[in-house]
């Protein structure tokens, strides 16, 4: 399975946010949409950063009140990791533990067509399993 494949399942919807919206807009919206991360973007399909959960923590951290009006393109993590659609679940897998991400965008030649979580790889990589599994039980029980 693939990346490609885990999005036809979930969609290619992606939440986004303009760099120049403040860091209490994007907490807003994570929570209004129950979502960890945002990919932020200027716009035309171009990827300028993420902020995730762990972005917002780091900055609220010990910080006097105020940081409401931070904007989120001072926050942001700049150095997306991204792959493309082609990527296997496992190869997925391994870059998010590599790399310490939990959101992966999947851009296809230079357009974002989607965005996959480490539960979305997670459930398919649990349902393979499963599938294959099951596949040796019947293959044994038919021995």
């Amino acid at each position: 399975m693939r990346a490609k494949d885990v999005l036809q399942g979930k969609g290619h919807d992606v939440i986004t946010i303009s760099p120049d919206a403040t860091l209490g807009e994007a907490i807003s919206l994570l929570a209004e949409k129950n979502i960890g991360a945002v990919l932020v973007s200027a716009g035309g399909g171009a990827i300028d950063g993420i902020l995730s959960e762990r972005d917002v923590v780091r900055v609220l951290n010990g910080a006097p009140t105020g940081h409401r009006e931070t904007k989120v393109s001072e926050v942001m993590t700049q150095k997306v990791i991204t792959c493309g659609p082609d990527a296997t679940i496992d190869e997925l897998l391994d870059q998010m533990t590599e790399r310490r991400v939990r959101h992966m965008p999947i851009v296809d030649g230079g357009r974002l067509v989607g965005l996959l979580s480490i539960g979305d790889v997670v459930k398919h990589r649990i349902k393979e399993a499963v599938g294959e599994a099951e596949a040796l039980k019947s293959y044994i029980s038919t021995g």
